[in-house]
């Protein structure tokens, strides 16, 4: 045992330090936060939450198991500050203060905490809505302006785990060439060439195995090819269908090049990631390429709560408002409707303004790239008359001329962005722990569910 230096006995001036006093008294949970403290929000918010479709995947047999409520308030406050692996998970039951208190003094092992969060990623995405309601009742959430952005979240898997067909290809003949010297081999009488420590049965059972996980990657790269040539040619048709409109209105050949029909069949660069196939290669900021998703959120711009979030596989956004506005019409008519939405030029089309009108939303997203420092003659320039009998397009190019409109249009940097950063650079969540789109969907309801909350705590007290 380590005696206490002399020098402490000197000095009386401090407070006694003593880890072995035992309590007169059992200590009360209650006590070990501050009244206000974001893991009592939390808690405070769950409790108001109806969990019964959760509760109702539980048989009742066997020995008890943790109360829904509690194993979501772990998950919870945990992607809200940082803390997303079920091990982490559960060694902050025992050294983090705030974590004992959700959990009731209690230790939810690391498989319980990841089982959960699995079974009930479904649930999950119904309650990132009933947290919206209770922002809603207390006055907290308003429609209005809304704002629409995309933000690349890494997948759980190494870009370096990606194969391309034309590679997949070539390792497959490659093994096709060892099988067949190794069955030469086999068939030989004479043994006497085959080295030491080599077993025939094992490398043929060992290719095999890898030939038929490139035939899968390279039938799943195919059905996939299938896909895009599909849509592609979709896009095509409605693009010839485009030009010979303008050509019978205008009575004018249309100018430019006609629009080429795609190409059938898998490219040699198409990949297919073998740790989770459902992600994509994408161009992150700074430059680069990585395996990623693309998590979409549209944010009021009164509050900064995330009131519509949805993970794509596409790294463009421009095919993102269709869905993004079926998930805002899914919404509680108590929630109320967006007035305006925001979005920068990555989402621009003709289409997309018509179906935020057909929405009865104002959609104001960019025409072009804006460029950073305008001329004063631009910034202050008079908007043109209003033109007669509009089409969706024309009504909004005519209000982003308008000062009202380019100070609205303004504020979209600001809406989405310091979300996103905050989740990304706060709250530490820059890559999915889970794998495969339906997963990866449930764990971004869970990451902006968590926000949402942090949110609210932040604006209950202002």
């Amino acid at each position: 045992m380590i005696r206490p230096s002399l020098g402490w006995a000197l000095l009386s001036n401090f407070r006694t330090i003593d880890r072995q006093t035992g309590y007169l008294l059992p200590p009360s949970l209650d006590e070990w936060l501050p009244e206000r403290h974001l893991a009592r929000f939390i808690v405070e918010v769950i409790e108001g939450l109806d969990l019964s479709a959760m509760s109702r995947g539980y048989r009742g047999a066997g020995s008890a198991s943790y109360h829904p409520a509690l194993l979501l308030g772990i998950l919870v406050y945990g992607y809200a500050t940082g803390v997303f692996s079920s091990r982490k998970l559960e060694r902050a039951t025992y050294d983090s203060v705030a974590f004992r208190f959700i959990a009731a003094n209690d230790h939810p092992d690391h498989d319980t905490i990841a089982t959960f969060r699995r079974r009930f990623l479904k649930e999950i995405e119904g309650l990132f809505v009933q947290v919206l309601e209770l922002a809603r009742e207390m006055g907290m959430l308003r429609m209005g302006t809304v704002a629409l952005d995309g933000t690349k979240i890494h997948a759980n898997a190494s870009r370096h785990s990606a194969l391309s067909y034309e590679h997949a290809g070539k390792i497959a003949e490659q093994l096709k060439a060892e099988v067949a010297e190794l069955l030469a081999r086999a068939e030989a009488a004479d043994q006497a060439d085959v080295p030491d420590g080599l077993s025939i049965p094992d490398e043929l059972a060992r290719r095999e195995k890898r030939l038929a996980k490139l035939a899968e990657a390279r039938a799943k790269i195919e059905a996939r090819a299938k896909e895009r040539y599909e849509q592609e040619a979709a896009e095509h048709r409605a693009k010839l269908a485009a030009r010979e409109a303008k050509a019978a209105a205008t009575g004018k050949k249309p100018g430019g090049r006609s629009p080429q029909p795609p190409e059938e069949g898998a490219r040699p660069s198409d990949q297919i990631n073998l740790t989770d196939e459902d992600s994509r290669i994408m161009p992150v900021a700074g430059g680069g390429f990585e395996q990623c998703y693309n998590a979409q959120a549209v944010v009021a711009a009164d509050s900064l709560l995330v009131v519509a979030a949805q993970v794509v596989q596409a790294p463009n956004d421009k095919q993102q408002i269709e869905p993004m506005l079926e998930r805002l019409e899914a919404l509680p008519e108590a929630l109320g409707k967006p007035e305006t939405m925001l979005a920068d030029h990555g989402y621009f089309s003709e289409v997309n303004v018509e179906l935020c009108a057909a929405a009865q939303i104002d959609p104001m997203i960019a025409l072009g790239r804006q460029p950073h420092h305008p001329p004063l003659s631009e910034r202050f320039a008079e908007a043109a008359p209003a033109p007669q009998n509009p089409t969706p397009l024309e009504a909004m190019r005519h209000r982003l001329q308008t000062p009202a409109g380019r100070r609205l249009y303004a504020l979209r940097k600001q809406i989405p962005e310091p979300v996103f950063g905050i989740i990304k650079s706060v709250m530490g969540f820059r890559q999915f722990l889970l794998r495969g789109l339906d997963r990866v969907q449930g764990e971004w309801s869970l990451v902006t569910m968590a926000w949402n909350m942090r949110r609210m705590y932040a604006l209950n007290a202002a």
